[in-house]
């Protein structure tokens, strides 16, 4: 006990139970990873002797490996776009718009002489801090409908107003754009801004297990004079692939799903309890702007991590509730 208090005194971040069990569980998924390489190139010596015959498939299926461990890591790192460093970031980027519009106390020449301008720098420093508050307050209400109340769309934890899509997580403490859900094995939440980072990761996870469930059964297949315990051990592997496979398989479909409808986990488990949709019959996607145009922004246009969403006009709810036609089908309404 005295060792591991004397090992966290190394580690201040491992301090924390909720950071521990994080750490704990990347070191569990790397050493996951790390077995069933090592597994498979300890027991297949046919393996190893068509890596001597052809290097090429071997490096690609180790860069393969090395790529989803490093996406595993970029996205349990990176920040999933917290709505207090949104409100920071536009009131620092008000604030200092004001100041720029604002002349400081300097002569100006001129040919009728000098002009000099004076400047209260007290009530400077009230009009920017009332200005970085209004602006944040102002551009979050002109995303919901007239009439909305400020109180209402109010975080009771963080005591911020909310932009729509976003959510506070309870795991993390904090408000998150876009929330898409808080995941135990990152460790941290999935929102606007690592959600590309994950579905990359489910992309590449999904095909090094693929990868690696196919040389597995090969080894089933050709080495059935094996000893039994070593048959045991890579049919228990593949079992437990297996199953992880099915699950990835679904998250990839699932998720793939949101890209192209532009919606998020939350929306859609959550659907009737969220007021802005409530009210909005199934299959209708409000955020949507079509498949392409969801794809692209997902994908390409992930410029400013802070981007937000405003809720769709009566008219746009509308024109998504008109039934297709086959001149939206020819025209390409759905793209």
């Amino acid at each position: 006990m005295v060792a591991f208090c004397g090992a966290l005194s190394f580690f201040p971040g491992l301090s924390n139970p909720d950071r521990r069990w994080s750490f704990c569980l990347k070191i569990v998924l790397v050493m996951l990873h790390l077995t069933y390489v090592g597994i498979l190139f300890g027991f297949d010596k046919e393996l190893i002797q068509k890596t001597k015959q052809a290097p090429w498939c071997t490096a690609v299926y180790l860069l393969l490996l090395v790529a989803t461990l490093a996406k595993y890591f970029v996205v349990s790192s990176s920040s999933p776009g917290y709505v207090l460093d949104a409100m920071r970031a536009i009131n620092e980027t008000d604030a200092s718009r004001n100041r720029d519009t604002i002349t400081s106390t300097q002569p100006a020449s001129s040919k009728n002489g000098s002009v000099v301008i004076t400047i209260n720098r007290n009530q400077l420093e009230k009009n920017l801090l009332g200005s970085g508050t209004t602006s944040w307050e102002k551009l979050v209400m002109d995303m919901y409908p007239p009439g909305t109340s400020v109180r209402t769309v109010t975080c009771t934890h963080c005591n911020i107003v909310q932009p729509p899509r976003a959510k506070h997580c309870h795991d993390c403490n904090k408000c998150i754009l876009q929330f898409d859900h808080h995941c135990v094995w990152l460790g941290s939440c999935v929102g606007q801004g690592n959600h590309c980072w994950f579905w990359w990761y489910l992309c590449s996870e999904t095909a090094f297990s693929l990868w690696t469930g196919t040389l597995y059964i090969q080894y089933l297949i050709s080495h059935l004079s094996k000893p039994w315990w070593s048959y045991a051990i890579v049919f228990l592997l593949l079992a437990v692939l297996s199953i992880c496979l099915f699950f990835l398989l679904l998250l990839l479909i699932f998720h793939s799903y949101l890209i192209l409808t532009n919606q998020i986990t939350y929306e859609v488990l959550r659907r009737r309890r969220i007021p802005y949709l409530r009210n909005i019959p199934e299959g209708v996607f409000p955020f949507s702007k079509g498949a392409c145009r969801n794809s692209y922004e997902f994908c390409c246009a992930r410029s400013s991590m802070y981007r937000m969403e405003p809720l769709p006009t009566a008219l746009e709810f509308e024109e998504k509730l008109r039934p297709y036609t086959c001149s939206d089908v020819l025209s390409c309404r759905c793209c």
